[in-house]
C-alpha cells in the first residue's frame, strides 16, 4: 500500500542545558491537516452527515508505540461535529479504525539553540496502513426506527459481507447492560499493542468495552468483562437522556478513556473519565486487568486541577502516568490551562470494587510529573494554539541528544474530525519530549517485537 508522508513542522526552541542530566524537554513536534483522507477507500462514501467516510481526523484520542518509530493512532467515534440530527447525538455509520503511522525523529541539521523556533529534532509523520474493526459475530445495530436516520448498518456490511462496528449511537440492545459485546455502537479510546506485536487492546466510551483485536485484519479475537457497576442499564442514543436515567455505572460519553499496558504484558489498566454515576468528589476509577484471567481490580484517583483524565501509561509494571486535563485551548477556542501528566504507583492500593460514594480515602498518591501548558508556552507556544484535547500520549523510541541517550515521550491530540474551528486552522498535532531515567526513575519501556509485513493491510 502506498505510504502517505503527511506533514512535518517543527516549531518551537530547545535548550540545552547539561548532559548528564537536562530534564524533561521539548524537542519536535509535528501537525497533520484535518483535511486529509486516510488510506480505507471503500469507506469514502458520504456518511449520514455528508462527510467522508474515511476522513482522517482524531487520531490523537488514543496512541500506541508499536516498536521502532511505528505507533497506531485511534480516532474515536468519528466526525459527529456536524449538526444532522440530535436523535442520534448526530453520530454517524463511521467505522472505527486505527491507523497505523511512522513518527520519524530526525536530528535537525539547521538546529540553533540561541534561536526561537528551532529544535533539534525534525518529526516526520507517514500513514502506512487503516485497519478498520470488525467482529467474527453477528452485531446489534441500530434500526433508525422513528429517527429520520435509516439504518445504523455501515455500508460495507453489505459490500465485503463482515460486522464491522460503528459510531452510531443508537447501535445497541436495550435490554441488556452498557456492556454488553453484542452492541455495535464503538467509541474508543485508549490503544495499546502485546508484546509479541499481535493484538491490539482498545478501550471504550460506550460501554466501557475493553476488546482484544488481531493487529492484521481488525478482527475482535476477545471481549473481557469488566465490572458491571462501570455499566449504565437504562440506555439511549442521546447522552444527556441517558445520564438522566442512570443512577449507577459510567456518565455518558465519559468512559474507559485511557488504556495502559504493563512491560511485562500481563495487565491491562484502564481509566475512565469521570467519576461514576454512584461516586462523588472528584474520584474517578482505575481498573486493572489480568490479560490471561480476566480477573479486575478497581482503585481510586482524586482529580485535582483538571475535570477529567484522558490517558494513562505504564512506567513500570506497578507505576503510571496519567493525564488530567480541562477542555480549553484550540478547538475550543479558548486558552489551554490544565494538561497535566501526573505520576501514581498501584504498589499497595486497596481494591475498591464494590464501594461507592466519596472514595478519596482510598486515592492513590499522585505527584506531578509534566505541565505540558507550562512547558509548551514557556517556549513559545502560545495558550490559544495548545489543542484542547490532549488526550495521546506514548512513550517511542530513545534518541541521542548532545551525544547522550534519552527516552522519548510522544504526546498527540484529539480534533474531533474538525479541520477548522471559527476560521483558525484545527490540525492534528504531535509533541515529542525527551527525557532520562533521574526524570522518571524506574522507567521500563515495553520491548514490543516489530512486525514488517503490517505495511500490506487488508484492502479496506
Amino acid at each position: 500500500m502506498t505510504s502517505r508522508i503527511l506533514s512535518s513542522l517543527v516549531v518551537v526552541s530547545f535548550c540545552v542545558t547539561t548532559l548528564a542530566h537536562a530534564g524533561v524537554d521539548f524537542i519536535a513536534k509535528a501537525e497533520i491537516s484535518g483535511a486529509y483522507e486516510d488510506l480505507s477507500s471503500k469507506t469514502a462514501g458520504a456518511l449520514e452527515n455528508g462527510i467522508a467516510g474515511n476522513s482522517f481526523g482524531g487520531i490523537g484520542s488514543g496512541l500506541a508505540w508499536a516498536g521502532g518509530d511505528t505507533f497506531l493512532a485511534l480516532p474515536d467515534r468519528g466526525p459527529n461535529a456536524a449538526v444532522y440530527n440530535a436523535a442520534v447525538d448526530n453520530t454517524t455509520s463511521y467505522i472505527p479504525r486505527f491507523q497505523t503511522v511512522r513518527l520519524s525523529l530526525a536530528p535537525n541539521p539547521e538546529f540553533d539553540a540561541s534561536v526561537i523556533g528551532s529544535a533539534p529534532f525534525i518529526l516526520t509523520p507517514t500513514l502506512r496502513d487503516t485497519t478498520l474493526l470488525s467482529s467474527r459475530t453477528p452485531l446489534v445495530y441500530g434500526t433508525g426506527a422513528g429517527l429520520g436516520v435509516g439504518s445504523g448498518v455501515p455500508a460495507l456490511n453489505a459490500v465485503v459481507h463482515t460486522n464491522f462496528f460503528s459510531g452510531r449511537s443508537d447501535n445497541f440492545d436495550p435490554s441488556q447492560l452498557s456492556t454488553n459485546p453484542k452492541n455495535a455502537r464503538l467509541d474508543p479510546e485508549g490503544i495499546r499493542v502485546s508484546n509479541d506485536g499481535i493484538s491490539v487492546f482498545i478501550s471504550d466510551e460506550y460501554g466501557p468495552y475493553l476488546y482484544q483485536f488481531d493487529r492484521i485484519t481488525g478482527l475482535r479475537t476477545r471481549a473481557f468483562k469488566l465490572p458491571d457497576e462501570l455499566a449504565a442499564k437504562n440506555l439511549s442514543p442521546v447522552g444527556d437522556t441517558e445520564i438522566s436515567g442512570n443512577t449507577v455505572g459510567r456518565v455518558a460519553n465519559k468512559g474507559m478513556e485511557g488504556l495502559a499496558i504493563t512491560p511485562d504484558g500481563r495487565t491491562l489498566v484502564g481509566v475512565m473519565q469521570a467519576p461514576l454515576e454512584q461516586d462523588t468528589n472528584k474520584v474517578i476509577r482505575i481498573v486493572t486487568v489480568d490479560v490471561r484471567t480476566g480477573d479486575t481490580s478497581q482503585y481510586a484517583y482524586q482529580l485535582t486541577t483538571g475535570s477529567g483524565v484522558s490517558e494513562i501509561l505504564a512506567i513500570n509494571n506497578h507505576e503510571f502516568l496519567l493525564d488530567e486535563r480541562d477542555g480549553k485551548g484550540l478547538g475550543d477556542s479558548s486558552l489551554a490551562k490544565v494538561k497535566q501528566l501526573y505520576r501514581i504507583d498501584l504498589a499497595g492500593a486497596q481494591n475498591i470494587a464494590g464501594k461507592s460514594g466519596d472514595l478519596s480515602a482510598f486515592a492513590v498518591p499522585k505527584t506531578l510529573f509534566l505541565d505540558i501548558v507550562t512547558k509548551l508556552t514557556a517556549i513559545g507556544i502560545s495558550a490559544d494554539k495548545i489543542p484542547a484535547k490532549i488526550e495521546g500520549i506514548a512513550f517511542g523510541q530513545d534518541v541521542t541528544v548532545g551525544g547522550v541517550k534519552r527516552h522519548t515521550l510522544f504526546v498527540a491530540n484529539d480534533n474531533d474530525f474538525t479541520p477548522t474551528v471559527a476560521g483558525v486552522p484545527n490540525p492534528n498535532q504531535y509533541f515529542v519530549f525527551a527525557f532520562d531515567d533521574f526524570d522518571l526513575p524506574g522507567f521500563r519501556n515495553q520491548n514490543i517485537r516489530e512486525l514488517s509485513f503490517l505495511e500490506c493491510g487488508i484492502g479496506f
